[in-house]
């Protein structure tokens, strides 16, 4: 009660002061007026003094004398015509209405609209206009001075969690992240959040905190795509490109094709270069394959690609499968081949067209636009 009584005195301040003046009879126009020609009167009188004296001479003092006349003139012509009682009662009655009116109006506009706890607000509405970023830090600390006071309220974490991170807080937007998890529990994307505040904190590394994160992310929901994502990038921070490409490959085929985040998936994808080496084999294949020849291992691979084509031709369901294969005769060298089994591919799944649609971006991303 303390803080609204002293908000209703400030606001009474600052109407009393604007309208303050309404309520006086305006005579410092007349005032004015009449200091300005006996000024000017005086002026008039010193130059004939001074001619008399001979201090100036005739032409300087009929130019100086004309001047003043005219401003003289002037002066008196701008009497301001005394106000009328009605008009002051008029303008008395207005302040008094403002004095009383605006505070009700703006307590009627508040109670329904207003929130002093400040346990929710629309950041997306009061990001917008000039000064974005000095309201968002206003609200911040506002929310904060809020989570202080009530450390378990959930709801106010998960709401201050992105907001910092935006801030570019990240540690701060760390510890939210943890609060958020703690009080409203378990979720994929609370994790998947987590770890990239602290991926952001790192400079944009994925450390191994950020990936355990991502990693109880995607045991969560195997499809969360910032999950995905991140443990791409992680891969790709590793060395292993190829997993990286397989991954944001499968996180591709199965985005809708109105996600927002696909042009940053596509371009890691394309920075990775589309996995540009065989697909990875079993354990047990590689194992043997450390034995073998150039010649041996170059011959076992071939005959993997050419199984893959026989099983394409009597399943060309599989989208995958087709740009495996594709991928593969392009590392082999035999861009002919890529282009014939890209032909099959989309002649196999013409009359399904979200898999045309699937197919059609990852030959993209192979460099087969055509």
């Amino acid at each position: 009660m303390t803080l609204w009584f002293v908000f209703a005195l400030m606001t009474v301040a600052a109407i009393f002061a604007v309208l303050w003046p309404l309520g006086r009879a305006q005579n410092r126009g007349v005032e004015n007026q009449g200091s300005e020609v006996v000024v000017y009167k005086d002026q008039l009188a010193e130059i004939e003094r001074d001619l008399a004296a001979g201090l100036i001479a005739a032409p300087e003092a009929e130019a100086a004398r004309v001047e003043i006349s005219r401003r003289l003139l002037a002066a008196a012509g701008t009497e301001p015509v005394p106000e009328s009682k009605s008009n002051l009662k008029w303008r008395r009655a207005a302040a008094v209405l403002a004095l009383v009116g605006l505070p009700l109006v703006a307590v009627a506009i508040y109670v329904p609209l207003g929130s002093p706890a400040l346990r929710d607000f629309p950041l997306a509405q009061r990001e917008r206009g000039v000064g974005q970023a000095r309201s968002l830090e206003n609200l911040v600390v506002q929310v904060e001075q809020h989570l202080e006071k009530n450390p378990t309220d959930g709801r106010g974490w998960n709401v201050l969690a992105p907001v910092l991170e935006r801030l570019g807080r990240f540690d701060d937007a760390v510890r939210a992240y943890r609060n958020s998890l703690t009080y409203n529990g378990e979720s994929a994307e609370r994790r998947a959040d987590l770890g990239e505040a602290i991926a952001a904190a790192a400079n944009g590394v994925v450390t191994a905190e950020a990936k355990t994160e991502f990693e109880r992310a995607h045991a969560l929901n195997a499809d969360d795509p910032k999950a995905n994502y991140f443990l791409g990038l992680a891969a790709e921070q590793d060395g292993r490109k190829d997993d990286a490409a397989n991954i944001w490959r499968a996180l591709l085929a199965k985005a809708p094709a109105d996600a927002p985040w696909r042009p940053l998936v596509q371009s890691s994808l394309a920075r990775a270069g589309g996995g540009g080496t065989m697909p990875a084999l079993s354990d047990e294949t590689i194992a043997a394959s450390k034995d073998m020849t150039e010649g041996d291992r170059g011959t076992m691979i071939r005959g993997m690609v050419e199984r893959l084509a026989t099983r394409l031709k009597q399943n060309g369901d599989d989208v995958d499968g087709w740009l495996r294969l594709v991928r593969a005769y392009l590392v082999m060298g035999d861009r002919d081949k890529a282009l014939g089994a890209s032909a099959d591919a989309r002649q196999a799944v013409a009359n399904d067209s979200e898999r045309l649609r699937q197919l059609n971006e990852g030959l993209k991303n192979l460099g087969l636009d055509g």
